[in-house]
């Protein structure tokens, strides 16, 4: 989609919305007051006539009002006047394309001249996430189906500078998209060895990416992430990432590990069939890791970081992992395999281990779909945090708060250690009902290996169905991507 910066008098198509914010109370932005005073107080009357009262996310839309050259205004309520921020700013712009985008208009303006000059570059940005639509497999939808809105305006009082600040938040909207994209994608279509070879292409943003086989592996003496994949047609597969931006190109990386499991059938402990669909997004960590990693490269961030991807696809063939079975890690360390649905804890394993052995990290963060569990703990909104390091977690919580992407700590008790014993090896892969997202948390914090290490489980904000965020249509989030970016940008770089 196509997205430009004018100047508020620039002249609109007949064939523009042009959307304008109003403050709880039916406050007019001057934006808004604009557009009152060429429409003879057409505006002013409409908020009186009506119930719009300009609180978060109302929508208010005239059609072809008199006085201006226009298909129609919207006026989008973005709450409290002293409250509205960059965020707001940038939520505004989400409201406004979602209220556009099947209106019949081409082009959406959305007017901000009088804004803060951070402000039009944000609600670009929540125009650009608010846009995207995963529609390459429908060939016979009906043109009325689709979206009108082809390009957006953004009246700012300085467009080449907002045009300037938008650069580096267009990229992250391009790796935050492309997240989507590989989440998005059908099993089919987006096996662990097609997820590596796109992971690949990014070589072009300046990135370094190897890709290891089941070979490389085996020496490696990952028979914990191996055993997951043993089972499928498809080879297992890690992709090792790496982006050296800061000034010092051997300096400490920062890291980031996700399992990408990218269909998970259960295995032999065999998932319900309904909904099974859904499990094409149990790779939503390793997406997200390479979304951030697409960010990093696409801004040019001073820091060193490095992503490792475990990309398996679960499958209950003759040759899969059964119940009881006992695995080596990479780290040494022996796993009971007491459910072979439990099984992205043991691609982390291998993938933790490999990472902090190799590239002695600052830090390491996994994000991972993990457990059906922290749904039932925080609900579809906050993924849960689990971390051995305060300096971290704060870090992290931080970056949340910025970015909308909510996070809520748990704790890692000692005393849980003991739901995740083996009577015949090191642990087991499942520690009961009780705590599960916790027991999962202690399992991969063995892996860390003493390394200031935070897991995401994201299992709860990698996919929304239905959505309640207008900057994430309904299905892949992307959920991460920004999160990391942002604690790259704030705590990590030179």
């Amino acid at each position: 989609m196509q997205i430009n910066f004018v100047a508020g008098e620039a002249k609109a198509s007949s064939k523009t919305a042009v959307s304008v914010p109003v403050f709880e109370g039916g406050v007019l932005s001057p934006a808004a007051e604009a557009v009152d005073q060429a429409t003879g107080g057409g505006v002013a009357r409409a908020i009186a006539g009506g119930r719009f009262t300009g609180a978060k996310g109302q929508v208010l839309d005239l059609v072809a009002p008199t006085g201006l050259d226009v298909q129609r205004v919207i006026l989008v309520g973005v709450g409290d006047k002293d409250a509205f921020d960059a965020q707001g700013a940038e939520t505004f712009g989400a409201d406004s394309f979602q209220a556009a985008k099947g209106s019949g208009a081409e082009v959406l303006r959305i007017s901000l001249p009088a804004a803060p000059a951070e402000f039009p570059p944000r609600a670009a940005f929540g125009a650009r996430l608010a846009a995207y639509r995963f529609d390459k497999y429908r060939t016979t939808e009906k043109p009325e189906k689709k979206p009108s809105v082809v390009a957006v305006e953004i009246a700012a009082h300085d467009p080449a500078a907002a045009s300037a600040a938008f650069a580096p938040l267009s990229a992250l909207a391009d790796a935050v998209l492309f997240a989507r994209g590989l989440v998005s994608e059908p099993a089919n279509i987006l096996h662990p060895e097609e997820f590596a070879r796109r992971v690949k292409a990014l070589e072009s943003l300046g990135l370094e990416v190897e890709i290891l086989g089941e070979a490389e592996m085996t020496k490696l003496g990952m028979g914990a992430l191996l055993g997951v994949g043993q089972g499928s047609r498809r080879e297992s597969q890690l992709a090792v990432v790496q982006w050296k931006g800061a000034a010092d190109p051997k300096a400490p990386p920062v890291a980031f590990v996700g399992k990408g499991v990218c269909f998970d059938t259960g295995g032999i402990s065999l998932k319900p069939a309904d909904g099974m669909e859904d499990m094409k997004w149990d790779m939503g960590g390793a997406a997200a890791v390479a979304g951030v990693m697409h960010a990093l490269a696409g801004r040019k961030a001073k820091v060193n970081a490095v992503g490792v991807l475990g990309l398996v696809e679960n499958m209950p063939d003759g040759n899969a992992q059964r119940p009881g079975d006992v695995v080596t890690s990479m780290s040494g360390q022996t796993i009971e395999v007491i459910n072979t649905d439990a099984e992205g804890r043991l691609v982390l394993a291998d993938a933790l281990w490999y990472c902090q052995d190799r590239f002695k990290p600052r830090f390491m963060i996994d994000l991972a779909t993990l457990t059906g569990a922290i749904i039932i703990s925080l609900g579809n909104d906050y993924a849960g945090l689990f971390s051995n390091d305060d300096d971290l977690s704060e870090n992290l919580l931080a970056a949340s708060k910025a970015t909308g992407e909510p996070l809520w700590r748990l704790p890692l008790p000692a005393q849980y250690e003991k739901q995740i014993e083996s009577m015949i090896a090191d642990m087991k892969n499942i520690g009961g009902r009780a705590g599960g997202s916790i027991t999962a948390g202690l399992f991969l914090q063995k892996f860390a290996n003493g390394l200031p290490w935070a897991h995401l489980d994201i299992a709860s904000t990698a996919w929304k169905k239905p959505s309640t965020a207008s900057s994430i249509p309904e299905g892949a989030t992307g959920f991460g991507v920004r999160l990391l970016n942002q604690l790259v940008a704030d705590k990590y770089e030179d």
